[in-house]
């Protein structure tokens, strides 16, 4: 498939996978307040959105990215607004906390889905890692067609739903004995609010 040292490519995915960053924090947030289903779907999302980035780099539109300070920047506004928004609406979260909170509420796993997929791509930081990341492990002669971009973004994507899934589970597991105490979840969502806040306004200014 015209991909150099893939092992190579692998190993260095996984570190920088498991390197604490937005998705990391998105994924423990909604295993540990939502359970491990949401864990799950929310993995699911952010993957997908690398894997809508992989389409973006193979067809150049990630170049194109690179290129316009003026687009970038606009995504940029977009991805930190989005993820200010959700951390807005957990802090002002409503959920009791002077008595037990029922453990089979209910929650919608597809928005946890929707937003992993949404926060992700809509980080242009993204498309310009892999947009560097990418061709150091493709041939020259290939490097303007997509199919090895694609497999390499596939692979990554992989990589990912293997790590956030363990992730989940293991801090899923915490779920139900932690939030038999409304204090802890009350306070957890106003402190994973202002996390959320905090990165959307990194993003926004660096």
């Amino acid at each position: 498939m015209n991909i150099d040292n893939l092992t190579t490519f692998m190993i260095t995915a996984l570190f920088f996978i498991m390197t604490p960053g937005i998705d990391t924090f998105f994924v423990l947030d909604k295993s540990i307040n939502q359970g491990i289903k949401s864990g799950l779907y929310a993995t699911l999302g952010i993957n997908t959105g690398i894997i809508a980035h992989t389409l973006f780099t193979a067809i150049g539109l990630s170049t194109l990215l690179a290129a316009s300070t003026f687009i970038f920047t606009c995504i940029k506004i977009l991805g930190a607004a989005y993820l200010i928004h959700l951390g807005y609406t957990k802090y002002n979260n409503r959920t009791p906390h002077t008595k037990k909170v029922p453990l089979t509420s209910k929650h919608s796993t597809k928005n946890d889905f929707w937003s992993g997929c949404i926060t992700n791509v809509l980080n242009p930081k993204v498309a310009l890692f892999f947009l560097a990341f990418f061709p150091q492990f493709v041939a020259p002669n290939e490097l303007d067609k997509p199919i090895p971009f694609l497999v390499l973004g596939l692979t990554y994507a992989i990589i990912g739903i293997v790590w956030y899934s363990i992730l989940t589970l293991f801090a899923g597991s915490f779920n139900q004995k932690l939030l038999e105490n409304p204090y802890y979840l009350h306070w957890l969502n106003k402190l994973s609010g202002i996390v959320m806040i905090v990165l959307g306004l990194k993003i926004a200014i660096s």
